[in-house]
């Protein structure tokens, strides 16, 4: 186990800069899961971690030690990919057992080691299998087990469940984290989804197009994105995000959304508004308010129509049209609501997010 410390890192091909100065401090057993939409650097991130890929610039350490130039096979640790890259031709013990066999351990702690890990991942009855006939989930299984067998101080997950179905990815996520509550090891975990990061991680790096754009916890991030992209990125459904602008009427600051919606701006907010500003205000679809017609005059309330319900069992996800802002909230799964129907539909003030459109930076 391992603390790991980013600092300044650049990766280059050529002239194209794609990781840009990343600063990142990972604590000893720490889940840690980097996040981004495809292009971001994430990947590159890991593989400069591995030693697969040399950085151009800055400096990469495990604990007090600088690894800029180890080779991959001096920095002990395992690496778990997309495509479980096990060896056709050899069973599942063999797959399991071929690192510590090219280590030159003894017979002895070579099945004393597999037994160990396969006994964690509960896949003792295929030790006489090859990969072609296991499942995408049972390879998977296989690919972690080869990985802890080696005791790294370090374990990297390259999106390792992107190739299995939904209900297999939701099982793995849970057996991935219970590998980690019972090895400890540091994890350093790729993904582009963002319910498998908000699920796994004890800390979420969100990136976008080789920058880091906000660090922290599930909830943190949830709860107080610092931009309009984590906003967007983080959540599902995806929070709201309306353009808006502030305005001054009647002596007081409020915020336009449509031309027939006003709301009132947030307390705390008041006093950084200037009328005319230009803002991104941010709702979550769990503090959207659905009420019937004749709730129609609630506060910073205004009437929409129903486009298109998702009923998903013990929720209703609801797709409104207000004056031709697109808005999804919400509700009850025993809600009679039907697509085409008018609704009122308030806003959680304690709730709402309010970013500057230019910097798209949150509203401090």
């Amino acid at each position: 186990m391992t603390t790991v410390s980013l600092k300044n890192v650049v990766k280059r091909y050529d002239k194209t800069e794609v990781v840009h100065g990343i600063n990142l401090e990972i604590e000893d057993s720490e889940f840690i899961v980097l996040v981004g939409p495809s292009g971001c650097g994430k990947s590159t991130i890991l593989r400069m971690v591995a030693g697969l890929e040399e950085i151009s610039d800055g400096t990469i350490m495990f604990g007090d030690r600088i690894i800029n130039n180890t080779s991959p096979k001096d920095r002990n640790v395992a690496m778990v990919f997309q495509n479980y890259a096990l060896y056709p031709h050899m069973n599942v013990y063999q797959n399991m057992s071929f690192g510590l066999k090219m280590g030159k351990k003894s017979k002895k702690e070579i099945a004393k080691r597999v037994e160990k890990a396969a006994g964690i991942l509960n896949i003792q009855n295929l030790f006489k299998r090859k990969p072609g006939q296991l499942s995408g989930g049972q390879r998977q299984r296989v690919a972690m087990g080869r990985a802890i067998v080696r005791n790294p101080d370090l374990f990297l997950f390259d999106e390792p469940l992107s190739n299995l179905d939904a209900k297999l990815r939701n099982k793995m996520r849970v057996e991935i984290k219970e590998l980690h509550q019972r090895v400890k090891n540091t994890i350093i975990y790729v993904t582009h989804d963002q319910v498998e990061a908000m699920t796994l991680g004890d800390r979420i790096v969100v990136l976008r197009a080789g920058h880091i754009e906000q660090v922290g916890s599930a909830m943190e991030l949830y709860r107080n994105p610092l931009n309009v992209f984590v906003a967007g990125f983080i959540g599902n459904p995806p929070m709201n995000l309306v353009n808006a602008q502030a305005v001054k009427e009647g002596g007081k600051i409020k915020i336009c959304l449509s031309k027939n919606w006003l709301i009132e701006a947030p307390a705390g907010a008041i006093s950084k508004l200037k009328p005319g500003q230009k803002l991104v205000v941010g709702l979550r679809p769990d503090d959207v308010i659905l009420k019937g017609l004749e709730n129609g005059s609630l506060d910073n309330a205004a009437q929409g129509v129903v486009e298109v319900i998702e009923p998903l069992g013990s929720e209703i996800h609801v797709h409104l049209n207000i004056d031709g802002v697109k808005i999804t909230g919400k509700c009850e799964g025993s809600r009679d609501i039907t697509a085409g129907e008018r609704v009122t539909m308030a806003c959680n003030m304690d709730k709402l997010h309010l970013f500057d459109a230019k910097t798209e930076n949150v509203v401090k």
